[in-house]
């Protein structure tokens, strides 16, 4: 009965590391769509993102099978529970790569974003596609060293959402409102996907160590 358990939750785990590098992945090709009005690369984040709740809400599935029909305990019921709050992590993540790729779509065929700020977004995105595949190998791996490092991407990822709303509150701003508006919508998207990942990395270490989340 043990085998069976935690061959299904090594499953489990390998699914949600999977739908990180997704996640991740999504982001890399909303960002390219965002920097350079691909509506390929925006239609690709947006046609695939159903298959990717699907795949999220049988992962969901298959983590309250494990609850109802093994009666885990100690470690084991910290390591279904957290896989529980990892898909719904993950799959915020999922939707705010949407959400960039929406973005692009919308303003096609013009730029979504001015060319003053696109070293900004180029950078944000950088680090959100790092940010994905290292949550996947965090929870692969299970490593709580790897997972605290996660805290410093998003650290810089952090910085650069201050900075960008900065300035587009300048009083020197030399773009229309709604471009502000749009800077900081898809700003603060960029931030969240990393605050997500960093849960789970938060989780991982819950997980290795039994130290409560704070």
């Amino acid at each position: 009965m043990r085998t069976a358990f935690h061959e299904q939750l090594d499953a489990l785990t390998r699914s949600i590391g999977d739908m990180c590098g997704l996640a991740g992945t999504a982001m890399q090709q909303a960002t390219q769509a965002l920097l350079e009005a691909d509506i390929v690369s925006a239609e690709i984040v947006i046609s695939e993102h159903q298959n990717f709740v699907i795949q999220a809400a049988e992962a969901e599935s298959d983590a309250f099978t494990l609850l109802a029909l093994q009666a885990p305990v100690a470690a084991d019921l910290r390591a279904v529970f957290s896989s529980l709050r990892n898909v719904a992590d993950v799959e915020r993540m999922r939707a705010l790569a949407l959400h960039v790729a929406k973005n692009a779509r919308r303003r096609h065929p013009a730029h979504a974003i001015p060319d003053d700020v696109s070293d900004y977004f180029a950078e944000m995105g950088r680090i959100a596609v790092n940010i994905g595949y290292n949550a996947k190998d965090v929870v692969l791996s299970r490593d709580p060293y790897k997972a605290a490092k996660l805290a410093d991407e998003d650290d810089a990822m952090d910085e650069l959402h201050c900075h960008l709303f900065a300035v587009v509150m300048d009083r020197q701003w030399p773009h229309p409102v709604a471009t502000a508006v749009d800077i900081t919508l898809l700003s603060r998207y960029y931030e969240r996907f990393a605050d997500h990942a960093v849960e789970i990395g938060r989780r991982v270490i819950f997980q290795a160590t039994g130290t409560p989340i704070t």
